[in-house]
């Protein structure tokens, strides 16, 4: 028998979950209740939400959605979702998993006129499939990539010795005349994370918006033993930090920064091969995933692309609706 539930808070979903999406049954992190709940908190606190349980048997699928407007839905997700995708529980039936997909996306067709996900990328096919068997009209168009590095048992010498001759002789020389003192830190402090925000507030990019989003996930990733929080150091000044975490296999580079005043003497680049080096010979990872962004610098250290996803979703039965489909079909076309 399918059963089909909405709840319009993190917390009443949480409460209906249990421990079924904590840290010890959720081997990933974006998949976890704790990371759906931060990331509305800090990043999205006027923003309704409408979370969507459908159970089959002991299958159940999960659809964590904003509701930024009426009649409107959206990924409960933003830059620092690497993936966005739907919650499974139980035994891995794909063809289950795509009817509650469907079932869920039927009941939206009651009160929604246009769903939107972004990024998702190995469940595009699935999803695409069973909105458009629940009678909504998609659209599916690659917006940008999520670059990843599958190391297949290397150490890191030998993946090195792999990387652009360009970027090995940039951190040759930049080692050479460095006077940086490099440390990575598995443990969260009040002065480490002042340094963190020091560096990200003299940093080249915009200001942190979310910067307590962050704290958060380094906060509970330190008490966890995932975090790798790494400082590239001048007589005691940071100039540049990374935010990484490690669990499972595979380290995951949420957030880079550094003081553009020291853009000459490369601080970034050189902690990054510390990073990287930590990550491989230390955590023995067999995966590093640099999250979403083409970012030039990233294929460098990067070995594969995986195009992401942005996806449509209109309701035929709202006529208010027939223009934008219109329009996202014609840029799927041409973009």
């Amino acid at each position: 028998m399918l059963v089909a539930r909405e709840y319009r808070s993190v917390e009443q979903a949480r409460r209906a979950l249990g421990s079924a999406l904590d840290r010890a049954c959720t081997p990933l992190l974006f998949d976890r209740i704790d990371w759906f709940e931060s990331l509305h908190a800090h990043c999205f606190p006027t923003t309704g939400v409408r979370i969507f349980q459908a159970l089959e048997g002991e299958c159940q699928a999960w659809l964590f959605l904003l509701s930024p407007g009426a009649g409107r839905l959206s990924a409960l997700a933003n830059w620092y979702s690497f993936d966005w995708r739907p919650v499974f529980l139980g035994p891995s039936d794909e063809s289950v998993r795509r009817r509650l997909v469907e079932v869920i996306a039927q009941s939206l067709l009651t009160d929604s006129a246009q769903v939107d996900l972004y990024p998702v990328t190995s469940a595009s096919n699935m999803l695409l499939d069973a909105f458009r068997r629940a009678g909504w009209f998609s659209v599916r168009r690659p917006m940008g990539g999520r670059h990843i590095l599958h190391l297949n048992g290397r150490t890191f010498d030998e993946y090195w010795a792999q990387r652009p001759g360009r970027l090995r002789t940039l951190i040759a020389r930049k080692k050479r005349a460095s006077r940086f003192t490099l440390s990575i830190a598995d443990r969260l402090t009040e002065a480490l994370w002042r340094d963190y925000a020091a560096v990200q507030e003299r940093s080249w990019k915009k200001p942190e918006a979310d910067l307590r989003f962050l704290h958060a996930l380094a906060q509970r990733e330190s008490d966890a033993g995932t975090l790798r929080l790494g400082f590239a150091r001048l007589e005691g000044q940071p100039v540049a930090t990374q935010l990484w975490t490690v669990e499972n296999g595979t380290a995951l580079i949420h957030k880079l920064a550094h003081d553009q005043a020291f853009d000459g003497a490369s601080p970034g680049s050189l902690l990054s091969h510390a990073m990287f080096s930590h990550a491989i010979d230390q955590d023995h990872v067999a995966t590093i995933d640099y999250g979403t962004g083409d970012n030039g610098y990233k294929t460098d250290w990067m070995e594969e692309r995986e195009t992401l996803y942005r996806l449509d979703f209109f309701n035929p039965r709202r006529a208010s609706i027939w223009l934008p489909a219109a329009r996202a079909a014609i840029s799927a076309l041409v973009g």
